[in-house]
Formats: C-alpha cells, structure tokens, sequence
C-alpha cells in the first residue's frame, strides 16, 4: 500500500536527510588512500550516535540477505556494487567506492547513496559516476505530480542507454517514510506513461546504479555484497525525494 505524506511529514524526513547527507559529505572526505572501510563504518556509527538517529541497516533481515545486517552503512568497492559489507579493507589509489546509508531520526526516514573515486581517478569510473548523477537528476525531474511512475524509471533508463549502460532490473529505488523499505518498487529501466500515477506526498528513495560491462550480478560468501557478474566496476547514487504540486522535493541535500 502506498501512503502519501503530509507537508509536516515531508519535513521531519527532511531533517533525517539533511543529516545523511552531512553524513556522507563527511565520509566522502575521509575516504582516501589507506583508510580502512572499518574506519568508515565507525564514524557512521559515531556520527549516528551523536545526532541521536536509529540506523535502519542494523538487524535488517531481508530475504536476499544472509542474516541480520550488523552494520550502519553499506561500503561497496569497485567491482562491489550494492551492500557492501563493511570488512577489513584497506582503500587503495584508484578504488571506487559507494556508500549507501539509511537511518531515521524522531520514526522518520531518510535514504542516499554516493560514489567517490580514492585518489587518482580512472577516466571511465569518472565516465561511470557521471552517468548515475545524470540520471539520478533526470529521474527527480521526471517526479511531477500527474507524471507516472514509468516516467521515473524510463529517465534513468534512458541515461543509461546514452552511456552505453545495460540496467539490472533486480534492485531499484522504492518508497519509504516510517519504515526504509515501502511501497512502490521503482525500477531502473522502464516504460513512460506505465504505472501508478504520481501525487504529492509520496516519498521516493531513486537510487540508479550501473556497471561497466554488465548487468547481472552475484552475491558474495558473506550473503551481502553483490558483485558485478563479470567483475566491472560499480556507481551508485541515491536521493530521497518528495513529489510535490511542482517539481520533485530533495530531502537528502545539505541544509544551509
């Protein structure tokens, strides 16, 4: 079932947004060469903690996973692409790495994603990174009220096809509010003009992530990480957006 926010709703999730999205700015400065992903999941934890919010990865108990998430962010390096689990790595020159957070603050929740390049950047990770952005951005123009939900999904689709993308259809944005995980699935790849009709109110996690070579993937030993199937680098970028009576409204971006 999909449930519509009020204004004052939409706001709380604003506030937990905000804080993701310090959040990640502060992480995506620490993120450099020799710094250890256990590093970085204890200043999530650290920073979660602070602002007195609830992480909504721990315990999480999905059916694709293999027991209770036990950890405050997924950290998904290179050929890693979604839930990263975070382990004993040490980052290294050229490493892509996605971070993907989700934590809710006074029983709201927020969600994002975003991908950072260690230290010398390779041309075709830039190229991969940019391409999310893009359709990151032309899905959130695409959530207009009266639009359709195929809108979304075709804009993010599109991008990728001008990049040369192919678009896994297994894991895709999804709506949320008291819960991080609600009604409706929106999916990467779609058709316009298909699906539910979208009103003011309704809340959005749009997450595109693409790989270099493929669109299939395959899970780790450890029941989280996924992987490219042929081993190509990963991108990941994720807003959570309100549609509104005009354009769509950013919840995860920085508040000054």
């Amino acid at each position: 079932m999909v449930e519509l926010k009020s204004p004052s709703e939409v706001d709380a999730m604003a506030v937990t947004g905000a804080f993701i999205a310090d959040l990640l700015a502060d992480l995506a400065e620490r993120a450099d060469v020799g710094v250890n992903l256990l590093d970085l999941e204890q200043r999530a934890r650290d920073l979660i903690a602070d602002r007195g919010a609830k992480s909504c990865y721990w315990d999480y108990s999905p059916s694709f996973g293999h027991g209770p998430f036990r950890n405050v962010i997924c950290l998904s390096v290179n050929d890693a692409v979604l839930h990263g689990l975070p382990h004993d790595y040490v980052l290294a020159d050229g490493d892509l790495l996605s971070m993907d957070i989700a934590v809710s603050i006074d029983g709201w929740v927020a969600d994002s994603a975003r991908s950072v390049i260690v230290g010398t950047p390779r041309p075709e990770d830039q190229r991969l990174v940019r391409a999310t952005e893009e359709a990151l951005a032309a899905a959130i123009d695409a959530a207009r009220p009266d639009a359709r939900l195929g809108d979304i999904s075709a804009a993010i689709g599109t991008v990728a096809k001008s990049y040369g993308y192919r678009v896994n259809t297994e894991f895709g944005g999804h709506g949320l509010g008291r819960t991080m995980h609600e009604d409706p699935h929106v999916a990467n790849i779609g058709k316009a003009g298909r699906g539910m009709k979208l009103r003011p109110g309704l809340t959005l996690a749009l997450e595109p992530w693409f790989t270099l070579g493929t669109d299939r993937i395959k899970f780790d030993a450890d029941g989280w990480t996924i992987r490219s199937f042929d081993g190509s680098r990963g991108a990941h970028s994720e807003h959570t957006i309100a549609v509104t009576d005009g354009a769509a409204r950013v919840l995860t971006s920085k508040v000054r």
